[in-house]
């Protein structure tokens, strides 16, 4: 029941002066107020001065206050307590403490990069087109690499390790077929194999031919038999390098090139010692700027959106400690195919880098501060029972092998039997341990074939070199 209600049932028939809220209505919305809570235009009390039309409820105007002395407070007036002060002054040494060590650690960082010196050895842009006096066109077709001991004979010669570390199934030629210089630019195409040798048996002797560019008979010999199913290698390509014109000990290289794209491709930049000071490889080293593989980003092992830097060093090959010194780099939101890169590295008696398009974007980065044998944890012998011996441990150098000469080489491999391209990923046609890989690999080159955009090529723009000379 409502208290006014009330009141006056009880004994007056007049309605009070004052009206005594109910309980069950909201005190703070108006009488007459929209079922939405919605208010008047002008509310009833407000200080505004007005009030709704018909009510009873007193006119209320604004009313200010005088503030009386000592009223507010005033802390700053107040006597503080001594020790308050170092509530500011502990987080203000604290704070230039921090800043004077972040400014050592710049400084020390700054002073500690060695700056060297370096002379212009090899400045090529292609301008006088494809230059004899320093280039050479490599003419093999063993398949590179290193080998892991094997004979076998071809016709009344006998060759030896024919096993190969790579096992590419391209043949590099002197042609300019493929590789050529137009526009500025070089040019490494590679091209399918003549048919007839293929399908017609018979043996491709560049060593009689006079074009073999190796003194080992073995990688410039090859066959096609129907019988065995061998053939001569079904692709031809290039490879080319500065040991004539180009070879630094410490220094960097620089080589702006776009990376081709298309199935089994394996372009690479890298360099090899000029002399095998310490013993055939990987014991004299080998330093990989950058390696890469035409297939694209979808490929599992990492297509052409992925470079990867590595050092060969060990005692033989069976002990190469490449994987403790190998770095992959992934390049930002496009491809190594799609534009050009430049390819980096810097190299001194204290460390080696590689780096893309900058010197601050390092991929791979060792430094020699540990002896590499100690670093190798190579065993004690090998598996003939034979005592391996430190054949670095003469030079009184941290970096050996890498202390030596050292020239460039620029190749576009094709396929490959050494598991760069792993089997079974990416509908690969053949499988590394069969004796008839390239065959495999050749009755498929309608498929990998149609892949090879711009045929495949791999076009370089520069390259540079420089000697340490501090």
């Amino acid at each position: 029941m409502d208290s006014t209600r009330a009141q006056t049932t009880a004994g007056s028939s007049e309605r009070p002066t004052t009206p005594v809220p109910s309980p069950f209505i909201d005190p703070v919305t108006p009488v007459g107020s929209t079922p939405y809570g919605s208010r008047p235009g002008s509310n009833p009390g407000s200080t505004s001065g007005f009030s709704a039309p018909g009510s009873n409820i007193p006119q209320r105007y604004f009313h200010s206050r005088r503030v009386r002395p000592g009223e507010v407070q005033q802390p700053w007036k107040e006597k503080k307590d001594p020790k308050e002060k170092w509530v500011t002054i502990i987080p203000c040494i604290g704070l230039v403490v921090g800043l004077a060590v972040a400014g050592f650690l710049v400084w020390h960082g700054i002073s500690s990069v060695v700056n060297h010196k370096y002379c212009p050895v090899l400045t090529e842009d292609w301008s006088n087109g494809f230059d004899e006096k320093i280039w050479t066109r490599e003419v093999e077709c063993g398949g590179f690499g290193y080998a892991l001991t094997a004979t076998y004979t071809c016709g009344n010669q006998l060759l030896i390790d024919k096993k190969y570390r790579n096992g590419q199934f391209d043949y590099t030629t002197n042609s300019e077929e493929n590789s050529y210089v137009k526009d500025g630019l070089l040019h490494i195409r590679p091209t399918l194999q003549d048919e007839k040798l293929i399908t017609t048996d018979n043996i491709m002797n560049l060593t009689e031919m006079g074009i073999c560019t190796s003194p080992l008979l073995k990688n410039c010999v090859a066959g096609t038999n129907s019988t065995n199913g061998t053939i001569i290698n079904p692709v031809k390509s290039a490879r080319i390098n500065s040991r004539k014109g180009g070879k630094i000990k410490y220094g960097r290289v620089e080589v702006q090139a776009r990376f081709p794209e298309g199935k089994w491709l394996w372009p690479a930049i890298w360099m090899l010692p000029v002399e095998e000071k310490y013993g055939p490889w990987p014991a004299s080293g080998e330093m990989d700027i950058a390696e890469s593989r035409g297939n694209d980003w979808k490929y599992a092992q990492g297509g052409n959106d992925i470079i990867s830097s590595t050092l060969h060093w060990g005692p033989d090959p069976a002990n190469d400690a490449w994987w403790r010194t190998n770095v992959k780099h992934r390049a930002s939101h496009t491809s190594y195919s799609a534009t050009f890169h430049t390819f980096g590295i810097e190299w001194s008696e204290k460390y080696i880098f590689t780096y893309v398009d900058s010197r601050l974007l390092q991929v791979l980065y060792t430094n020699f501060q540990t002896k590499l044998w100690e670093r190798g944890d190579f065993p004690l012998a090998n598996k003939n029972g034979t005592r391996y011996i430190d054949p670095w441990s003469q030079t009184g150098h941290e970096s050996t092998p890498f202390d030596q000469e050292f020239y460039l080489i620029i190749n576009l491999g094709v396929g490959a039997t050494n598991g760069w391209f792993e089997n079974g990923r990416d509908k690969k046609p053949w499988v590394d341990g069969s004796p008839n890989a390239a065959r495999d690999f050749w009755d498929a080159r309608n498929e990998w074939k149609k892949t090879w955009k711009n045929d495949g090529e791999m076009v370089v723009e520069s390259v540079k070199m420089w000697q340490q000379c501090d």
